[in-house]
């Protein structure tokens, strides 16, 4: 997709360049609105750029990689809950745990309509849809409670479907799984 607005917007450079170009002798003031204009693309451009740029070092962050230290967690979307099951077989309902500095791969879906999976603090949204797994990493920096939420209008109780995010320490998430260290 990137490769095809790249060749896109390199075409789009192309034919403007060939609109405005003056051959010699043809110079007039209007050359120096020329400048404007291409000024006027050139600095867009750049910063286009650059958000483009960011937004793929972010976006790659988020998708599950192989590492031994993340742990996986199902989530199930239903109106108007979340129900979590966390390593172990440990079933929880509208409380996510997560150890902090670790990463946590969620594998989000729904049973009843659509919804989205949204931790402001932690990571972007993530539909949870019927028939389908999406995943999505997160990781908390420190210990902490965080709040996440349905963030599709899903029904009548959608304003009551959030969640709580309790990221632990190392000891609390050994005391909370039952591992051992």
């Amino acid at each position: 997709m990137l490769g095809g607005a790249v060749i896109l917007a390199g075409l789009v450079f192309v034919l403007l360049a060939l609109a405005f170009r003056r051959r010699d002798g043809e110079r007039t003031a209007a050359s120096g609105r020329l400048w404007i204009g291409g000024l006027g693309l050139a600095m867009p451009g750049i910063v286009l750029l650059a958000l483009v740029g960011y937004a793929l070092t972010v976006g790659i962050g988020t998708l599950p990689t192989a590492d031994p230290r993340a742990v996986e967690i199902r989530v199930t979307a239903r109106q108007y809950a979340w129900d979590m099951v966390h390593p172990g077989g440990i079933r929880t309902q509208n409380v996510l745990h997560i150890p902090a500095g670790r990463p946590a791969d969620l594998v989000i879906t729904s049973t009843d309509v659509i919804h989205s999976f949204w931790i402001p603090r932690l990571a972007g949204k993530m539909d949870a849809i019927p028939g389908h797994t999406n995943r999505l990493r997160i990781v908390a920096d420190a210990p902490g409670t965080y709040r996440g939420e349905c963030a599709e209008y899903c029904g009548v109780g959608h304003k009551n479907h959030g969640f709580t995010v309790v990221a632990h320490d190392a000891a609390g998430w050994a005391a909370f799984t039952g591992e051992a260290g």
